[in-house]
Formats: structure tokens, C-alpha cells, sequence
């Protein structure tokens, strides 16, 4: 049956990988080039960086091997170090603020705006002290934080931008593409995101001399030989992972228009379903919908039980909280008020629309819904 997996479950977001992508990468092993340690990268790596830096309209785009690496190399960029604070929502993947923690610096957990769960700005300035270098706003679920504020308070308070653009790869804030609205962007190209390589990710800038540095950073601060002047270590993209990211990169308009279809459809599907509020863009924000987040006002739990018991790939991201994780218990940010946040991760649920999601399928989701809401699923 199209669009389900060998469980018959609709999966929450499943790769899509053709032939075009298999033949690259053998080209890839006949060839026994590998990946390189030159600081332009493969022939590859320089496909794919052109093919995102002309996609994205950014001068430089760097791969390296994963979001996280991502995130790891633009905080090493601009000397983020121990002493220092980054200010960051707790409502994302727990690489956001692991990065920080692996750079010595302290993360600065800040409050979610409700309706798309990104950065608050308000909060922001209330979290800003003398020792903040840095804002990493996350572009949840697809739908981009709302940039204006977040560089109003950046330039106040002479702070660099990091946009963590993981999950948003072909959104778009006022007409321009997310991760290119600040000093350093940072993409996530994990299996679950809108296209793949794998494992891998990059880093996009406008900035040069940035981006000789971020080649720096992934190559071991080096340059030349062994003549390493700056902290780096490996972050490089193999050239396999590079090539697959080369063909979906050509795939990725059409992913992005079968996602925003199948979410306006489901979304008429729900449209005036008691409980349930869909997921909806904001006037100068254009989502790649990569996830299709509702909020349940009660006893969401249940109704994932309920979704998945019947093979619809309902997940939450996310619960707990980066705060709340155990780790971060432990090193005292347990205490934290972020009201909205938590209040978020008790509410979401995030429903199947990816590619390989049919129009049947769509009707199965938003049925099934239907039936936990009404049979005491929700009770």
C-alpha cells in the first residue's frame, strides 16, 4: 500500500531515496575517492554546496557531517567560549544547546511565542546580560522564527545570530530563505528532514572571512599541510553522503510542494474538528512544513496512543523540554520558568505529511484522529 512502510504504519517521516541517488554513490566507490581533507572538499562536496548556495541565494554553503556539527562549528566560528552565554529556546532537539554546552559556554534558556513555538523576544531581553555573545532563534517544525525582532535585540545588544535552520531547509522569512538571515545558518540533512544525506548537514554565511573560518573548523583548523592556527576538528561530509545530497537537492522543490500540498489538505480535513487547533503560517512566513504540528487541548497522550495503536505515525517533539532532560536537570536548569514552553510540550502532536503521503492516507490521519477524539482515547 503507497505510502505506508512493511508495518503498514504511516510513518511520521521516512527518507525518499531513488535510483538517481544510488547511482551517485557508486560512482562515488568506483572511483575510491572517499572524501578528502581539502579545505574545498570533493568533487561532491563543491555539487552540493553550489546547489545549496544557489537554492538558498547565500554565498557560501559548507557541508559538514551532521546538524549538530553544524551547530558545533558556526559557535566555534565566532570564538564562542567558557565564560560565555547563548541564548537559546529549550523547545528544540537537544543538539541546540548541546553545542553550546560542548564550546564551554553557558546555554540561556529563553520562552516560545504559542503560535509557532519559536523564540519569544521579549523574554529574550529580559535573558540578555553582560555576558550573552550569541542567539540561536530555531525554526520549529519548518515555520521561521520572526527574524526582525530577534536581530533588533541582537544589534541592541551587540550579539552574533546563529540560526538554527535544522528543520527548515526552503522556509522562508519576508521573501528570503531561513539560515541566511544572520551571521551563520545551520542545517540538519538527517533522514528525517526534507531531503537526506544520511547523516550530514552545513552551514551557510554571507560572510568571507566566516567562511574561511568554518573551513578551518571543519578540517582541523587547517589550511596547508599541518599548519593548523584554530581550534578545529573533523566535521567534513564523505563524499557518498555528499553525493546523495547532491541529487535530492534537485528533488527537494518538488518535496517541498507535495509537503505544503498535502498539509493544506489535511488541515480542510481537520478544519473544525472540536480540540484540535492545526498548524497555520504567519503573514511574511513561508513554512516547508516540515513537521504538521496540531495542538491538543487535552489528554494529548492518549490520542497518540490511540493514532499509532492504529498505524498513523503521530509523535511529539517535544516532551521533555531541553530544560527538563535529566542532563540539564543535573546541572541546574531544572528551575527554569519557561511557562510556554512547557506548556507546549504537554499540547503538540505532530502528524504525517511528508512525499510519500497520499491523499487516501490524509484521510486515514485525519479520520483516525477523529475516532480518538470521539471513542475515549481523549478521556
Amino acid at each position: 500500500m503507497e505510502g505506508k512502510s512493511d508495518n503498514w504504519l504511516i510513518p511520521i517521516n521516512i527518507p525518499l531515496i531513488g535510483e538517481e541517488e544510488k547511482s551517485e554513490v557508486m560512482k562515488v566507490l568506483e572511483s575510491g575517492l572517499l572524501t578528502t581533507a581539502s579545505p574545498e572538499g570533493g568533487e561532491y562536496i563543491r555539487k552540493f554546496q553550489t546547489a545549496a548556495e544557489s537554492f538558498l541565494n547565500v554565498k557560501h554553503a559548507l557541508a559538514v557531517n551532521s546538524g549538530t556539527s553544524a551547530l558545533y562549528a558556526a559557535l566555534l566560528a565566532l570564538d564562542i567560549k567558557a565564560g560565555d552565554e547563548v541564548l537559546l529556546p529549550s523547545f528544540t532537539f537537544l543538539a541546540t544547546a548541546n553545542a553550546v554546552l560542548l564550546t564551554g559556554a553557558k546555554p540561556v534558556f529563553v520562552d516560545i511565542e504559542r503560535n509557532h513555538y519559536t523564540i519569544d523576544s521579549e523574554d529574550l531581553e529580559k535573558k540578555v546580560t553582560s555576558r550573552s555573545r550569541a542567539i540561536i532563534p530555531v525554526h520549529l517544525y519548518g515555520h521561521p522564527a520572526y527574524m526582525d525582532r530577534i536581530s533588533e535585540a541582537a544589534q541592541k545588544h551587540d550579539l552574533h545570530i546563529i540560526e538554527d535552520a535544522a528543520q527548515s531547509l526552503g522556509a522562508a522569512y519576508k521573501g528570503h530563505q531561513t539560515g541566511t538571515l544572520s551571521d551563520i545558518g545551520c542545517f540538519s540533512l538527517y533522514p528525517s528532514k526534507v531531503i537526506t544525506s544520511g547523516e550530514g548537514g552545513f552551514v551557510t554565511t554571507n560572510d568571507d572571512t566566516l567562511a574561511e573560518k568554518l573551513k578551518m573548523v571543519r578540517n582541523h583548523g587547517i589550511v596547508h599541510g599541518y599548519d593548523s592556527t584554530i581550534l578545529g576538528t573533523n566535521l567534513r561530509m564523505p563524499e557518498m553522503e555528499a553525493a546523495v545530497a547532491s541529487v535530492q537537492m534537485s528533488k527537494l522543490p518538488s518535496f517541498l510542494k507535495a509537503r505544503r500540498k498535502n498539509a493544506g489538505i489535511l488541515t480542510e480535513r481537520l478544519s473544525g474538528l472540536s480540540g484540535v487547533t492545526p498548524p497555520s503560517e504567519d503573514e511574511d512566513c513561508s513554512s516547508n512544513w516540515y513537521l504538521y504540528t496540531v495542538i491538543l487541548a487535552e489528554n494529548r497522550d492518549n490520542v497518540q496512543e490511540y493514532l499509532t495503536s492504529h498505524e498513523v505515525g503521530a509523535a511529539v517533539y517535544y516532551n521533555p523540554a531541553v530544560h527538563r532532560v535529566p542532563l540539564y536537570v543535573e546541572k541546574g536548569f531544572g528551575e527554569v520558568s519557561l511557562p510556554n514552553t512547557d506548556w507546549a510540550s504537554q499540547h503538540v502532536l505532530s502528524l504525517p505529511i511528508h512525499p510519500r503521503v497520499s491523499e487516501g492516507d490524509l484521510e486515514v490521519i485525519a479520520s483516525t484522529l477523529k475516532k480518538a477524539l470521539s471513542s475515549g482515547a481523549s478521556m
